[in-house]
């Protein structure tokens, strides 16, 4: 009898425990992600976007979800987001790559407004030395033959322009005619990276250049604006059709603009890093959308991460320390990004 009596207690104490595990795993709140897979894609141009997407890719599966990560040229990836094959990109570059979204709209969308607060900027640069002896201060000036060629040899200047694919070399060459500029400068397109090594060097050692930049970039941290070179303001806005225009050139703030120039006119208006979703997943994923709603990194940060590439190179391992370093130094925001993110329906 006494052992029935243990016998039944003990199978009393382990059905207690057994309800007690059953509403532990009950009372644990199903993550938005759980059993998703996300197809994010990342541009073919390194940069501190790699770093961006990195940190994006930790929140994703800090939702729950698996992120298969890919690498393509934008254009390709337009088309696989439009047929369903890659769900999201975060650094589609605004407003260059426009005309290739318009193309696929009704199947894709624009989520969030940009990877950097307050967008960078794109112009003209020529080495501060030079500007200040010969008070160089607008684009302009180098329709004069004595001007240009103190950046090149026989009246005429070499303007390092951008790859032969980016659409940033269509802008330089429809400005270069449309401001009258043909017969004095020429546009180099080669490989940029390559070409601007050639520039930072010529800097350094006192000598003249001339180069189209962005900001933020690897180039302007290794050449500051203002300290190193000088943004050279377009004397008017102009752009290929190719290329939409939304807003103003004119740009205030502008840091280290020829002759302190504010507002400080440049090649274009600010850009950003924009993200770009398949339509039917952004709808299935509310959290997603919320999560890249809410990102955003100061230009400062992406500077950072785009001079730590360019000096050591771009390794998967330093991408993923320069990733896991602002996690760690940003841990209330990032983890409030995830909360937020996760609540939404």
């Amino acid at each position: 009898m006494r052992a029935f009596v243990r016998a039944a207690a003990a199978l009393a104490a382990v059905a207690v425990v057994g309800l007690i595990s059953i509403n532990a795993v009950a009372a644990t709140p199903a993550l938005p992600g759980d059993g998703k897979i996300i197809r994010y894609a990342q541009g073919d141009s390194l940069g501190g976007n790699y770093v961006a997407a990195q940190i994006v890719m930790k929140a994703m599966k800090a939702l729950g979800y698996d992120v298969k990560m890919s690498t393509m040229n934008t254009t390709l990836f337009f088309q696989a987001a439009s047929q369903g094959d890659e769900d999201i990109a975060t650094d589609v570059n605004f407003p260059q790559r426009e005309p290739g979204f318009r193309a696929v709209e009704k199947q894709a969308q624009i989520v969030g407004s940009g990877m950097i607060v307050g967008g960078g900027i794109n112009g003209y640069v020529i080495d501060r030395k030079t500007a200040l002896a010969y008070n160089i201060t607008s684009l302009d000036q180098m329709k004069d033959p004595k001007i240009a060629g103190l950046f090149g040899s026989d009246g005429k200047a070499e303007l390092i322009s951008c790859d032969p694919g980016w659409s940033c070399g269509d802008v330089v060459d429809y400005q270069l005619d449309k401001f009258g500029l043909k017969q004095t400068v020429h546009a180099v397109r080669g490989k940029y990276e390559a070409l601007m090594v050639d520039a930072v060097t010529r800097v350094k050692s006192g000598k003249p250049a001339f180069f189209y930049a962005w900001s933020p970039s690897w180039a302007t941290n290794a050449l500051v604006p203002g300290k190193d070179v000088v943004w050279l303001p377009t004397p008017a806005d102009a752009m290929p059709p190719n290329v939409p225009n939304k807003a103003t050139a004119l740009l205030k703030g502008v840091e280290g603009c020829a002759g302190g120039a504010d507002p400080c006119r440049m090649a274009m208006s600010s850009w950003n890093f924009d993200s770009v979703a398949n339509k039917e997943f952004i709808a299935a994923n509310p959290a997603i959308k919320t999560l890249i709603e809410q990102i955003k990194f100061p230009v400062a940060t992406w500077s950072q991460w785009e001079y730590a590439i360019s000096k050591n190179g771009g390794s998967s391992p330093l991408i993923t320390k320069l990733a896991d370093e602002w996690v760690g130094s940003n841990k209330p925001q990032f983890d409030q990004w995830v909360a937020t993110a996760s609540k939404a329906r």
